[in-house]
């Protein structure tokens, strides 16, 4: 089982922008389809956005379409989440995932490893 680190949260203000970044050790990421999560206090987890293994297709929630931004670097050996237009209801625990599947989906069981989380507090 690999192990995520993500990094990049904080306080924001609402209309502004965060880049989260998720990496490993060890492994290749551009071998795992790559998920984001997020979980709000009172709330279930849910998906946010993914992007596949070897073909790089995406997928987002529909609340965070337009706003959010995934993509990976793999000379970096990492995955970002760039996310703009940030809205009060964004604050949430992020967490990155990871399965060796192809498949394009935003279900967290479709997810083997997982990160600890970085926190996102959008707020004036």
């Amino acid at each position: 089982q690999l192990q995520l680190v993500e990094s990049g949260g904080g306080l924001v203000q609402p209309g502004g922008s965060l880049r989260l970044s998720c990496t490993a050790t060890g492994v290749t990421l551009d071998s795992y389809t790559i998920g984001w999560f997020r979980q709000a206090p009172g709330k279930e987890r849910e998906g946010v956005s993914c992007i596949s293994r070897s073909d790089d297709r995406t997928s987002y929630l529909h609340s965070v379409k337009g706003r959010f931004t995934i993509s990976r670097d793999n000379a970096k050996n990492t995955v970002y989440l760039q996310m703009d237009s940030l809205k009060p209801e964004d604050t949430a625990i992020y967490y990155c995932a990871a399965t060796p599947q192809s498949w394009l989906l935003l279900s967290a069981m479709a997810y083997d490893s997982w990160g600890q989380g970085t926190q996102v507090t959008v707020s004036s």
